[in-house]
């Protein structure tokens, strides 16, 4: 009786299944412990992006109040200066507006008006026996031309302040130079000249036209041409030791 060639291979085949088995099973271990070593370094990824943006926005933040700090600062110092400054400026006068030509002239002669007014008879620069309105604005004595002088334009604007006021005529008056004669005295001016104690030609009025090519010329009006009605008038109440005396020692 013949027996099947079977029982040695049994123990072949039982053999290799536990060998199969337990390389399965480390198969499946490494499958299912990548993942789990992967979920695990997961978050660590995930935190370290979270992490620098904090780090970037609390950096932003300390920026910004560095920033406002220095501004602070910048505003006290400025403040500060400001403060300490005002009470050297609160006395200034303001900056008058520009006006025109005419208009200045007469806020510069507003001063010397007065000046003319109290004297009667002054000289418009030259030197003489009475007041020099040039040497009065320049504050002392006026060697050579008034022109060359520091004070050259306020001179300028002085003379044709007085040159342009109604109650101030100019004549040739005071040793044949420029005089200004406030309205104050023109009565004794006029009894002088009705007696003949004055030559015509030293109280012919005459005033400084601005010419637009930068020249001037003297519009003269003569004796008694310029002489008005009330001052005629008083003129002829007047004697001549009355005259000389309103007048000054000129005389």
């Amino acid at each position: 009786m013949k027996t099947k060639p079977t029982s040695k291979k049994s123990p072949q085949r039982g053999g290799a299944k536990p060998a199969a088995r337990a390389a399965a099973k480390r198969s499946a271990a490494a499958k299912t412990s990548k993942p789990k070593a992967a979920a695990a370094k997961k978050p660590s990824k995930a935190a370290a992006p979270k992490k620098s943006a904090a780090s970037d926005k609390a950096a932003a933040k300390k920026s910004v109040a560095a920033k406002k700090r220095t501004a602070a600062k910048k505003s006290a110092a400025a403040n500060k200066s400001a403060a300490a400054n005002k009470p050297a400026t609160a006395n200034k006068p303001a900056a008058k507006k520009s006006g025109s030509a005419r208009q200045v002239r007469a806020a510069a002669g507003s001063r010397w008006l007065r000046f003319v007014e109290q004297h009667g008879v002054v000289l418009a620069s030259a030197r003489g026996p009475v007041p020099s309105l040039a040497s009065e604005v320049a504050g002392e004595d006026i060697v050579g031309s008034w022109w060359s002088h520091p004070k050259a334009q306020v001179i300028f604007e002085t003379l044709s302040a007085i040159d342009d006021d109604v109650d101030v005529r100019c004549f040739k008056l005071v040793d044949g130079k420029v005089t200004f004669v406030h309205r104050r005295v023109w009565p004794a001016l006029v009894c002088l000249a009705r007696e003949g104690m004055l030559a015509p030609d030293r109280v012919a009025s005459f005033q400084q036209e601005h010419m637009p090519t930068g020249e001037h010329r003297n519009l003269v009006t003569p004796y008694p041409e310029w002489v008005p009605e009330d001052v005629a008038a008083a003129a002829e109440k007047m004697t001549v030791e009355q005259a000389r005396a309103a007048l000054g020692p000129w005389t």
